[in-house]
C-alpha cells in the first residue's frame, strides 16, 4: 500500500516556474514506477510525465517536453515535478500517482496505476 501527498500547487504567472513534490508512505515507494497526471475542469486526467522504479527512464507528454522535469528521490520517498516556462495551458489539478507493478515500466495510462494522491492545484495566469 502506498499513501501519497502531493504539494507545491499555486499560481504562477505564464512563463514562471513552479514545482511539486510528492511525499509517499510505505516501505516500497522505490519499486514503483510513479506519474504525474493532470485534469482540467470538463476534461479527461492526463498523463504529464512518469520515472520509473531507478529514475533511469523518464516520459513525457509532447506539450510539456524541454520545459518539465521529473525526478524522485527514493531515500526521501519524494518524487518531484519542476514545471518551468509554465504556460496558461498547463492550469489543472495536478495528481501524483504510483503503479501498482514493482520495477514495472512507465505507464502513460491513468488504468495502469493503482495509487493516487489528492491532487493539487496549478493556476497559470497570462
Amino acid at each position: 500500500q502506498v499513501h501519497l501527498v502531493e504539494s507545491g500547487g499555486g499560481l504562477a504567472q505564464a512563463g514562471g516556474s513552479l514545482r511539486l513534490s510528492c511525499a509517499a508512505s510505505g516501505r516500497t515507494f522505490s519499486m514503483h514506477t510513479m506519474g504525474w497526471f493532470r485534469q482540467a475542469p470538463g476534461k479527461e486526467r492526463d498523463f504529464v510525465a512518469g520515472i520509473n522504479w531507478s529514475g533511469g527512464s523518464t516520459y513525457y507528454v509532447d506539450s510539456v517536453k524541454g520545459r518539465f522535469t521529473i525526478s524522485r528521490d527514493n531515500a526521501k520517498n519524494t518524487v518531484y515535478l519542476q514545471m518551468n516556462s509554465l504556460k496558461p495551458e498547463d492550469t489543472a489539478v495536478y495528481y501524483c500517482a504510483a503503479d501498482g507493478d514493482p520495477f514495472g515500466p512507465v505507464g502513460r495510462m491513468a488504468l495502469e496505476y493503482n495509487y493516487w494522491g489528492q491532487g493539487t492545484q496549478v493556476t497559470v495566469s497570462s
